[in-house]
């Protein structure tokens, strides 16, 4: 009984932070779009669906108290080739402390790679007059991310994490300088805007093993913090970084102690996340996973109620050395066919090392 109440304070105070700020924003205002980029090919692979199954070092992404069920050290690094040619950097680490709980790092870094400078001649009064030129230069926008994690368990079935992250954005390297005319082309408004800025965001969550089987539910919220502000000689813009909430559950149809077949050698789980984003509308994550000997994994999945995204699948290995466990793992996802013959589709790598 103790245990359910902390699972609904948990989940009630989650959804208190995440609900007014879910319901005031609209498609396309949220800055830092990043952040929504998310790490762990095996967690793209099964659609996303992943509040319950993130565990260990790369569960300083997803969902912060996964990482209180970790004991060992982890290190994983993966690589995002995104669309349009941009790429991502993502690496976290884990470290067990016993009973003081479980700490956790991660640093994310984003290559958007070179984009030429152009200017506009004519005036901003007839849009349609309005020409680009190439100006010779060039420059390269970045983003990156550091964090640090806290998970423990409050009981032998439930645990708690939080994360503490800064998050930077550089759009331009210099300030952006902008002037506005009339009819008659007289200057009536000149102005600049910083492209270059940083926040501090945090991450809330919960993991809950049911007892029954393997079921097990999560929730967890990211990014809650003020918005990103943009100033300029004449007024303040800002918008708000992409805040999330997750609430998931899983279990294994096959396996051991699973719902439907007991099996020592096979594993099948299956996985559903709802999803709430604060400049979107409701989504639904679904992903399976077959497992053999703890080796081999093959995994689907399928996001609901993406413009651009649908069907991702992927698959994994892992292999033991001495008192090293590695691991590899491959994501695909696809993007919508007449949008991926310009982006192209979005493949992720992820490698991990566990010491035992």
């Amino acid at each position: 009984m103790k245990t359910m109440k902390k699972i609904l304070l948990s989940l009630a105070a989650i959804s208190m932070v995440t609900a007014s700020a879910l319901a005031q924003q609209k498609a396309g205002t949220t800055s830092m779009q990043f952040l929504s980029v998310m790490p762990s090919a095996r967690a793209t692979a099964l659609g996303d669906a992943y509040s319950v199954a993130a565990t260990g070092a790369e569960a300083v992404f997803w969902n912060p108290a996964g990482l209180a069920w970790t004991e060992n050290q982890q290190l994983s690094l993966t690589y995002i080739a995104w669309i349009f040619d941009s790429k991502l950097y993502d690496l976290a680490y884990a470290l067990p402390l016993g009973s003081y709980g479980n700490i956790g790092l991660q640093l994310q870094y984003v290559d958007y790679g070179s984009f030429d400078e152009t200017i506009t001649t004519g005036t901003l009064y007839y849009p349609g007059q309005t020409l680009p030129y190439l100006t010779g230069r060039t420059w390269k926008p970045y983003s990156y991310l550091a964090g640090l994690t806290y998970a423990t368990k409050l009981t032998d079935r439930f645990s708690f994490g939080v994360t503490a992250k800064y998050a930077y954005e550089s759009l331009y390297d210099q300030t952006a300088s902008a002037i506005q005319t009339d009819a008659n082309g007289s200057v009536t408004n000149a102005y600049s805007l910083q492209t270059n800025r940083g926040v501090f965001l945090f991450d809330a969550g919960f993991r809950y093993n049911t007892g029954f089987k393997t079921i097990q539910i999560a929730a967890c919220t990211q990014n809650f913090g003020p918005d990103v502000k943009y100033s300029s000689d004449y007024q303040v813009t800002q918008y708000p970084a992409p805040l999330t909430f997750r609430i998931g559950i899983a279990g294994d149809v096959i396996g051991k102690n699973s719902l439907l077949l007991e099996d020592a050698n096979n594993r099948l789980g299956v996985m559903f996340d709802l999803f709430l984003e604060n400049d979107a509308d409701q989504q639904e994550h679904v992903g399976i996973e077959y497992e053999f000997a703890n080796m081999v994994s093959i995994r689907a999945g399928y996001k609901v109620n993406y413009a651009t995204q649908g069907f991702t699948c992927g698959a994994g290995v892992h292999q033991t050395i001495g008192n090293v466990k590695f691991s590899f793992d491959y994501g695909f996802g696809a993007m919508d066919a007449m949008i991926s013959a310009y982006t192209g589709n979005v493949h992720r790598i992820s490698v991990g090392v566990e010491l035992q």
